[in-house]
């Protein structure tokens, strides 16, 4: 269900549709309990995959990462 409400709310953020082509000829969604637990696994794995290959056709900068500029200070909200 929360890779639901990724695409759910990148798209609402984005204004873009996410195309779930495959996601969708699967005929599963996280409230079918009755299929078995590799279905729900093959369909999560693919519902991810659709994601990340929309995000990365964007062509959006890639952020790197580096240990040397992070800050060893840890935020907390109370």
């Amino acid at each position: 269900m929360l890779m639901i409400h990724i695409k759910k709310y990148y798209e609402g953020v984005t204004n873009e549709e996410i195309g779930t082509g495959r996601y969708n000829s699967l005929e599963i969604s996280p409230v079918h309990i009755h299929k078995d637990k590799k279905a729900h696994k093959d369909a999560l794995l693919t519902l991810g995959d659709e994601i990340v290959t929309h995000i990365h056709g964007r062509n959006m900068p890639v952020v790197n990462y580096s240990s040397e500029t992070a800050s060893t200070k840890v935020a907390a909200e109370h």
